[in-house]
């Protein structure tokens, strides 16, 4: 259905794209050094479950519809950029560090609820996936929307595997961080100003 050399250059490509700073390469980082590892991997499967959801999107046809109607993506840009101004909001004001395992659990599954969230209400997104993945299908070898969803598949797989890294990589930066003192409130006020960053940057987007 679709070549491997076509797959091998959107893999390739895929991963030029995820190289490059962006909101998830923050957001999963931040969450590495709040959380550790589990947090770090729980925001990369936020992130792809969002990716999976925006590939089936675009495989309906959904997201052109979407873009297709101007004042969605100024209701999509705000809703996001308060949710994030929320979550900051709420980093600030988080009670103390987590220890027992029912909390820890909790905190990972808001975690990957979080990132999901944070890459759907990302109105860039919509677009990425409506243009991205079109170029790299074949029209005339049929099956459009299996073509699709096989490449948005491939991208959720390359931007999980991704992501978890760079969330481990926050880990290295929080143990690090832990031989100093006050460090949980260090991390707390360095999420939520990565957050409001990003917030800022939502309401500053063009289209």
């Amino acid at each position: 259905m679709i070549s491997l050399s076509t797959l091998a250059t959107f893999s390739i490509a895929v991963l030029l794209l995820l190289c490059s700073p962006g909101p998830n390469m923050a957001f999963v980082m931040t969450c590495g050094m709040q959380h550790g590892v589990r947090g770090g991997v729980a925001a990369a499967l936020g992130i792809g479950l969002a990716d999976t959801l925006l590939t089936i999107l675009t495989a309906c046809g959904i997201t052109a519809i979407i873009i297709a109607w101007p004042p969605s993506f100024d209701l999509i840009r705000y809703a996001g950029a308060l949710y994030l101004l929320w979550m900051a909001y709420k980093a600030l004001h988080k009670s103390a560090p987590v220890t027992q395992a029912a909390n820890q659990t909790t905190s990972l599954r808001s975690v990957f609820a979080r990132s999901c969230l944070n890459s759907l209400l990302n109105p860039k997104a919509l677009l990425f996936f409506m243009v991205f993945l079109p170029q790299f299908v074949d029209a005339h070898a049929g099956m459009v929307t299996q073509q699709l969803l096989l490449l948005g598949v491939v991208l959720t797989i390359i931007s999980t595997v991704f992501h978890a890294l760079l969330g481990s990589f926050g880990h290295v930066i929080r143990q690090a961080l832990m031989r100093h003192a006050k460090v949980a409130r260090l991390q707390a006020r360095l999420l939520a100003a990565v957050l409001s960053l990003l917030a800022l940057r939502l309401l500053l987007m063009t289209r």
